[in-house]
């Protein structure tokens, strides 16, 4: 049996920056608090906990008496650093921590910092005009999207939902349509929505398409395609809590049937396995090169 290691699976650029920027402060001593998992795995999580890096809600930071759960450190105190990770916030986000006296490090991505200002933007330029977001309902990135209009957005997660949107008239297409991804959908998906678009507004000049899917992003789907298909069995290692994860393992699974998703090595399951499988070992952009290494290692160990 061979197992090989996709070499364009890890981390993206804007969680390898989160990730950086945390440790580097980590480094310097004390606790550093990030909004939220700042990487939706949980191994790479418990990496980062053994560091010192505590994760809170925002109810904890906007809390007076600052009481998180019993496994978290105290947010109380004079020096509380709070880090926002790579998905971003909304506006409110900052006001609420810093006048809780909490100081913010921002390490949105750069991609998700311009996606935030094209739709204040395309609200400030069409004040009857409709923001339309194609993503995850409740997801930490589209959450921080649509705060950035106050939460007068519509978020849809498939074409099927934007039919309804637009059948029941909750988006009017007889005025400006703005309409945006989050960052890691599918790019498929996205230009089947977008086409839906045009074909019912054809003819006018009111709908605006943000080319908004990650290029790192966008260019995995090719990528993880051609490489699933050229593996007689695919092992996609990612975090359960990860959407990325969901839809990069969907695509394996629908150009190899033969495609197990695993949060560890520990998952494994040696009867997915023949003595002579060629095996593939990939994941998401949350998942981590060492995860992805430790996982072929025990494949490897199976015969």
């Amino acid at each position: 049996m061979t197992v090989e290691i996709d070499r364009n699976s890890g981390f993206c650029g804007g969680v390898i920056r989160a990730i950086d920027g945390a440790e580097r402060i980590l480094a310097e001593g004390g606790v550093l608090f990030s909004l939220g998992a700042v990487v939706h795995n949980e191994s790479e999580l418990a990496r980062l906990r053994s560091k010192g890096l505590v994760t809170v809600s925002l109810d904890d930071i906007s809390s007076s008496s600052s009481s998180p759960a019993p496994d978290k450190a105290p947010v109380s105190g004079d020096a509380k650093t709070l880090l926002i990770r790579a998905h971003g916030e909304p506006p409110q986000t900052y006001r609420i921590a810093r006048e809780r006296g909490w100081e913010v490090v921002d390490f949105t991505c750069p991609v998700v910092l311009n996606i935030q200002k094209s739709i204040r933007e395309a609200r400030a330029a069409k004040g009857n005009g409709q923001i339309v977001i194609f993503g995850k309902i409740g997801h930490a990135e589209v959450l921080g999207l649509v705060g950035q209009v106050g939460g007068d957005a519509t978020v849809v997660e498939s074409l099927s939902q934007l039919q309804e949107a637009v059948a029941s008239g909750k988006i009017d297409l007889q005025r400006p349509v703005d309409i945006f991804s989050q960052t890691t959908k599918s790019p498929v998906e996205y230009e089947q929505i977008c086409g839906y678009l045009s074909a019912q507004m054809e003819g006018t000049s009111l709908l605006t398409i943000h080319n908004t899917i990650c290029r790192q992003v966008a260019s995995r789907h090719k990528e993880l395609s051609e490489f699933a298909r050229s593996h007689d069995v695919v092992v996609f290692v990612s975090g359960r809590e990860s959407s990325n994860g969901r839809v990069l393992s969907d695509l394996c699974k629908s150009v190899n049937p033969r495609t197990y998703r695993v949060e560890n090595a520990s998952e494994l399951d040696p009867s997915w396995f023949r003595p002579d499988d060629n095996v593939g070992v990939c994941g998401a952009t949350s998942t981590p090169k060492w995860l992805l290494e430790e996982v072929a290692g025990q494949i490897k160990n199976l015969h």
